[in-house]
């Protein structure tokens, strides 16, 4: 029997309804010889070991026993999918050959080698590398087969990412909420991550540089001029000499003096026009963090939101490629299939045939590029049939995106001519700016959308009247604007998706910031929603409309961080391992034995750093001032000096201090309560001179 492993229910009814695979059974689907069966996953059937798992004395955190470092990886079935666990690993063991059929990446290739590893299948493995779940992708894949040895190097890769992640955040969330929990912290636990951190020290470094900005007034001239075709603005050049390092004017006589001896000259004369036609190509297809960053930008989604929906429109609807890439190229062969792809596309939405004669299905734009094809090309509409009166209204929204960017490939480009324009008046230099649009070409389809694209500068947008060298032009009137320099916008979730895609930029070392523009930055596209979405869920960042703020937890954890595990550089080097494991140019065993290395010698080195509360509040004694920490007794919660926590010396239901027990409670525990407050009065004024 052939078995055909897929990821979920879903992907498995694709592929079966192309293999003739119609024969229910348990968790799968047969022919009717039962040759060939499909059967699948729901995501990730096996879990790493928890440290309990490993060793019971690991469930109490203490420091005495960090590092946890695993002698041996071991993953049991999830409780929630065991059933369909068994289901697998049966047909596993019964074939004589298996097609991985799970999405193609590490994740995907780790799903199924996890189960294929523990059920100690033995015969031959082939791969099928699925872009698309439409019938004519899944026929045309089934026919390309990759063998077993292409794609096993990613399972280690996948192995690698997984392991680390969990040494970093086992150990150091461990580590810092048990140093935090010795200065009196009783928030819940920290959570460190190996790209979470990073990803959190961004949105904390923006906040700190909106706190820190001061602003700085400038100063600019506006000239309005006129000529006998009409009116328009120029901009007075500062010169160098009285500009700040930034190029602000900080000094307001300097403009106001311009200001006097262009108003006194009435005239400004024209020394020089210069106009370049400017033809701009359309934008790339969309990688899952550019969808992400568009939507979040156009419709305020955000980026799980977006994957989500994305996922549906491949998955459910059959309507669009595979989503979590990070490319938005496609190969060259994919040109002879643009034609079933716009006759899909027009089948889908008659408004479309308006948009046809426009287009020219033989060319071929910039995005068809086999150089830039990384392991997935990026996200376009499928051959297949679709039905959009099925899709939601956000649905809708994303699929619309998506082809217009397809369709924008076949459309001419957009024609701008742009002109720069030197005036003299007074002895002073002017500047004028103008936009002419000769062709929209691609823009069409995207109408103001695009305009956001354009300059900041509001002046280039004007249409300038016809100008010529030495002609004269009226002074109307002078503007002088006094503004304000502005700080850093806080991140949005598309800005701050963007930011994590080219992390690079925030890397300092040469050598550091190439590695990471050369891997995928912070997290990959299949990661980074759901990264930003748990720096929500523990607590770290709150949102206020777009805005995301870091709260006073999230910004003491990277106040106590070590720099490595908060910087982007140690993730640029993280990644060029996992893909050097990827391409078979570094072992498993390599890698974590490098990451014992470093856990070790950084938790060390962490320990003896120790942490700061920041603004974090602290309970403290009423009468002492001592740090105390919240404890659930058998008696109910409990109040009791962090000192004595160290020491071992109080038992449940001692000092309830701001908490309500019941009175039987209090009967219990009153004798024994006297007595410890005795013991620890004593010991306080003992302790007191040390």
């Amino acid at each position: 029997m052939k078995l055909y492993l897929c990821e979920k229910p879903s992907q498995g009814n694709d592929i079966a309804k192309v293999l003739g695979a119609n024969q229910r059974g348990e968790g799968c689907l047969y022919t009717s010889d039962k040759q060939v069966c499909v059967t699948w996953a729901i995501g990730h059937l096996v879990e790493q070991f928890g440290p309990a798992d490993y060793d019971p004395a690991f469930q109490r955190w203490s420091f005495e026993t960090l590092p946890i470092i695993p002698p041996q990886w071991q993953v049991a079935p999830k409780k929630e999918t065991k059933k369909q666990y068994n289901v697998v690993m049966k047909l596993i063991k019964a074939a004589n050959a298996v097609v991985i059929a799970t999405d193609i990446d590490r994740e995907g290739e780790t799903i199924a080698r996890e189960l294929l590893d523990l059920a100690k299948f033995k015969g031959p493995i082939q791969r099928l590398w699925l872009s698309a779940l439409d019938e004519a992708s899944i026929r045309k894949a089934l026919g390309t087969l990759k063998s077993n040895q292409e794609t096993l190097p990613l399972y280690y890769a996948g192995l690698a990412r997984s392991r680390a992640d969990w040494l970093i955040g086992m150990n150091f969330s461990r580590l810092f909420t048990l140093l935090i929990q010795e200065k009196g912290y009783q928030g819940k636990a920290l959570s460190v991550g190996r790209v979470q951190s990073p990803t959190l020290a961004l949105v904390v470094n923006r906040e700190r540089e909106i706190a820190n900005f001061v602003p700085r007034s400038h100063f600019t001239l506006a000239v309005q001029l006129n000529v006998s075709d009409g009116q328009f603005m120029a901009q007075y050049v500062i010169p160098e000499q009285y500009c700040d390092e930034d190029g602000l004017c900080l000094d307001s006589r300097v403009v106001q003096a311009a200001s006097q001896k262009i108003k006194q000259s009435g005239t400004a004369q024209v020394v020089n026009v210069e106009t370049k036609r400017e033809k701009q190509n359309p934008p790339l297809l969309f990688a899952l963090s550019d969808l992400q960053s568009e939507c979040n930008r156009l419709y305020g989604m955000g980026a799980q939101q977006v994957l989500d929906i994305a996922q549906s429109l491949y998955e459910t609807h059959k309507a669009t490629t595979y989503p979590r890439t990070d490319c938005g190229y496609l190969p060259e062969s994919q040109l002879a299939e643009v034609p079933a792809v716009i006759k899909a596309l027009v089948a889908a939405d008659k408004n479309l045939q308006k948009i046809l004669p426009h287009l020219n299905l033989l060319q071929q734009s910039r995005a068809w590029n086999d150089k830039k094809i990384t392991a997935h090309h990026g996200i376009i509409p499928t051959q297949g049939r679709v039905d959009m009166s099925k899709m939601s209204e956000d649905e809708f929204k994303l699929y619309d995106l998506i082809r217009r960017r397809y369709l924008a490939q076949f459309l001419p480009l957009c024609e701008v001519d742009k002109t720069v324009v030197q005036l003299e008046s007074g002895g002073q230099t002017l500047i004028a700016k103008g936009n002419v649009t000769l062709a929209a070409g691609w823009k069409m389809l995207f109408g103001k959308a695009a305009e956001e694209d354009e300059s900041n500068d509001d002046n280039a947008k004007q249409k300038l009247p016809v100008l010529k060298a030495n002609q004269q032009c009226r002074v109307i009137d002078t503007e002088i604007k006094s503004l304000q320099t502005s700080p850093p916008a806080r991140y949005t979730e598309g800005t701050l998706l963007t930011a994590m895609k080219n992390a690079a930029r925030f890397v300092t070392d040469p050598r550091l910031k190439q590695q990471l523009r050369e891997t995928e930055g912070l997290g990959t596209e299949a990661t980074r929603a759901g990264l930003i979405q748990g720096l929500f869920d523990k607590g770290f960042v709150k949102k206020k409309g777009k805005q995301m703020i870091p709260t006073a937890e999230g910004m003491m954890l990277i106040d106590n961080l070590p720099e490595v595990l908060k910087d982007p550089g140690l993730t640029a080097l993280w990644e060029q391992a996992l893909n050097q494991i990827a391409e078979g140019a570094m072992s498993l065993e390599t890698f974590m034995q490098k990451q014992e290395v470093f856990i070790r010698h950084l938790m060390n080195q962490s320990r003896q750093s120790g942490v700061r509360l920041g603004s974090i509040e602290i309970k403290k004694c009423p009468k002492c001032g001592s740090p105390m920490a919240k404890r659930n007794g058998k008696n109910g919660i409990f109040w009791i000096l962090l000192f004595f926590i160290s020491l071992n010396i109080y038992s449940d239901g001692i000092e309830n201090i701001g908490e309500k027990s019941s009175k039987t409670s209090k009967k219990k525990t009153a004798s024994a309560t006297q007595k410890q407050l005795r013991k620890i009065k004593v010991m306080r004024e003992d302790l007191r001179f040390i």
